[in-house]
């Protein structure tokens, strides 16, 4: 049995509690770490790789990482080196990987085809052409966390949709402290069909990417989540490079009418929690008794777990335990937090799931576990955060693209077209646009 003084105190709320909606949302701010002394750190790193180029990186990967290599080269790992990691993996790891690259690849390809993202034109009755032209990024780098954990479930949802999206090269940075490198992350990167791979990370490796080293190529976009360090630099570097997302830590928001296996919801409650101390874990759910359940579960569960300390330190600084009137209250509540995980453990999920505008991705049913969305069920696991889900989507295709627009005026056109944009023109006070669309006018 638990002891009282063993017991991880989770806090708990009522939607009809005064303030509520006040004190969940100031539950949902994440706590600030030094942003000042991160932000000057980072600025200095980026500074200094941009104008040092490979010299620097050499120094901060020694710095950093442990790792005294002679030339940037010596840190790169080619595809020989990725495709022998793939083939001495054990046969289990390995179906499972080849499983999983199978499934991400084939949801990227359908949803390639369903979003739109293909060329198209139209042609008016005058003769005018309009359209869209769709073009892959040319070359894209990606981020793998290599720190604390190896993620090579990480390197297949951000480089198989940009391979699937026709991105020419994909340039995938991963730390190895020491010198450690992940052989299940090469061998990831060899299915994801990464084209070069560095073993560099932190701010440094985001700075070689956005400013290019003379080994490490510029990027045109960078992906892949970090830490603090690694966010803030994708946010330095955002205008000069492309990126995808600022990444927060990471959430979970259980909707349950309480005809689930409790254990299954407080396993699923840690599965997010053990990522790390700032994790968010939250349960919606209108049957007290079930809540009680679930609580009783994560108390007998939790000493069992290898991450106790992670998921402990989690559920006390963030964890929220809520008792709703009724479901559609739990959705109403669900859209105002805009999780990034949001698992519908219900007995009718398709009808709440209905209800739901914001979340980055939805789990319907009790079987869906959030896990397997983060493994291998297909849809990408990079999603949006900290409520971002209120205006985010998942990475993916249509993040490794870009649209130019088409425009071919027929003559019949100008003089349709040409009056209008005089007039527009004119009210601007930009008269030379006036004139260039005057100029094409038969009857000037």
């Amino acid at each position: 049995m638990t002891s009282s003084a063993d017991m991880v105190k989770i806090r708990r709320l009522k939607s009809g509690d005064a303030d509520f909606e006040r004190t969940l949302l100031s539950s949902l701010s994440i706590p600030s770490a030094d942003d000042s002394a991160i932000e000057q750190t980072v600025l200095g790193i980026l500074n200094t790789i941009q104008q040092n180029g490979d010299e620097a990186l050499l120094q901060y990967t020694q710095q950093f990482d442990g790792i005294n290599a002679k030339s940037v080269a010596d840190l790169e790992i080619d595809s020989a080196q990725m495709a022998a990691a793939y083939k001495d993996l054990p046969r289990e790891q390995a179906s499972a990987l080849e499983q999983a690259a199978e499934r991400v690849r084939a949801y990227h390809e359908r949803q390639k085809k369903e979003v739109g993202c293909h060329s198209w034109e139209y042609t008016e009755a005058n003769g005018t052409r309009l359209g869209q032209k769709i073009t892959p990024l040319d070359r894209v780098g990606i981020y793998v966390p290599g720190g604390k954990a190896a993620y090579p479930s990480s390197v297949l949802m951000n480089a198989i949709p940009a391979k699937v999206a026709g991105v020419s090269e994909v340039v995938m940075v991963v730390p190895t402290p020491n010198g450690a490198r992940n052989p299940l992350v090469l061998a990831a990167a060899h299915l994801a069909g990464v084209d070069r791979a560095f073993t560099i990370g932190g701010a440094q490796a985001i700075g070689a990417l956005a400013y290019g080293t003379q080994t490490v190529p510029a990027v045109d976009k960078i992906v892949g989540p970090g830490n603090a360090y690694v966010a803030t630099a994708k946010r330095r570097v955002f205008g000069t490079v492309g990126i995808d997302m600022i990444a927060g830590p990471s959430e979970i928001l259980v909707l349950c009418d309480g005809a689930t296996d409790p254990d299954w919801i407080a396993m699923d409650l840690f599965s997010q929690a053990e990522h790390d101390e700032l994790a968010q874990s939250i349960l919606l759910c209108p049957d007290a008794t079930f809540i009680e359940k679930v609580n009783q579960s994560i108390q007998r569960l939790l000493p069992q777990m290898p991450r106790e300390k992670v998921i402990r330190a989690s559920l006390q600084n963030r964890a929220l335990l809520i008792e709703v009137k009724d479901m559609t209250e739990a959705c109403r509540i669900a859209n105002l937090i805009a999780a990034e995980h949001l698992e519908i453990c219900a007995q009718e999920p398709q009808k709440w799931a209905q209800q739901i505008r914001h979340a980055g991705a939805i789990f319907m049913g009790s079987y869906t576990s959030e896990s397997l969305g983060d493994y291998c069920a297909g849809p990408n696991h990079v999603l949006p955060t900290a409520r971002t889900a209120r205006f985010s989507s998942p990475l993916g295709v249509y993040d490794f693209i870009k649209r130019s627009s088409l425009i071919e005026v027929s003559e019949a056109g100008a003089q349709e077209l040409g009056p209008i944009a005089s007039v527009l023109a004119h009210g601007e006070g930009l008269q030379a646009h006036a004139r260039a669309a005057e100029m094409r006018l038969k009857n000037k």
